[in-house]
């Protein structure tokens, strides 16, 4: 029987230009978080607690898809920057719980055009934007995730 390779080459495949994309997209970002000293992982965690203030590092996990082995060392480099504060649960200490500090509400502010400026960076009109973002979160496995 003879194996078919087709599918081996890496433009058949879906995960490829994800990838690509992904990492595309996350240099374009670089330019606008080094003004407010943020890697891209970094600023998806800001965003997460200015809109939430305060969650477990679990919680924050499950919102950014990232295990503690990678959350640990970025919240201590937030924390360091006194952007945010950890402390154990008081009802269960094998939680820890991620502050937002006022330092780092003030950051908010310095972050708002970031979202617009990005927005000029990936050429989609407003429909194409609306339809990827629903079949990316289809490929999460959230496909009534909704966008505000």
């Amino acid at each position: 029987m003879e194996k078919n390779y087709e599918m081996l080459k890496i433009e058949n495949q879906l995960c490829f230009p994800l990838y690509a994309c992904a990492k595309e997209v996350v240099k374009q970002y670089r330019p606008y978080l080094e003004e407010i000293d943020l890697t891209y992982t970094q600023y998806i965690t800001m965003m997460v607690l200015w809109e939430h203030n305060e969650m477990t590092v679990k919680e924050l996990g499950e919102r950014l898809y990232l295990d503690s082995g990678t959350l640990t060392p970025l919240l201590k480099k937030l924390e360091k920057k006194e952007l945010v504060s950890r402390k154990r649960s008081e009802e269960d200490e094998r939680n820890l719980i991620v502050t937002i500090t006022e330092q780092g509400m003030k950051l908010r502010d310095q972050a708002c055009g970031i979202p617009a400026a990005m927005g000029k960076c990936i050429r989609l009109e407003q429909e194409e934007a609306t339809a990827l973002y629903h079949i990316l979160y289809k490929i999460l496995g959230k496909e009534n995730e909704p966008r505000k």
